[in-house]
């Protein structure tokens, strides 16, 4: 009686996992690099600009906000900084996993190549 009980749980067991892996919803991770075109800290939310949209973006206790690489907050940023936002589409909300700031392209100047030195003749 013992073992026909112990199979019968093992085959339901069995027959609930390939349910269990069907449940896990995949998340779509979406990216956006742009320029900040609205920020509401007291909203937890920001608009960013990109090439093809604007987007309305909400930040949440999760959300990794950094300003030059360095830890900050959604209060830090501020209208044209140039960011890049990974976000993920929850119940109809765009909410931030992470929102960077892309640096500022600073021009270079050309290097200055030294003149030959002439080897003074014998």
């Amino acid at each position: 009686m013992k073992k026909i009980l112990l199979i019968v749980l093992s085959c339901l067991i069995l027959l609930s996992m390939p349910g269990l892996a069907a449940a896990v919803e995949k998340v779509k991770v979406k990216h956006i690099a742009g320029e900040v075109a609205a920020v509401d800290a007291a909203a937890n939310s920001l608009t960013v600009r990109g090439k093809r949209a604007e987007v309305v973006i909400t930040a949440n206790e999760k959300t990794s906000v950094k300003l030059e690489k360095k830890n900050a907050s959604l209060a830090d940023l501020k209208i044209g900084d140039k960011v890049t936002v990974k976000y993920s589409e929850t119940d109809g909300k765009n909410i931030a996993r992470s929102i960077e700031t892309v640096p500022a392209k600073t021009e270079k100047t050309p290097l200055k190549v030294p003149e030959p030195v002439k080897s003074p003749k014998k």
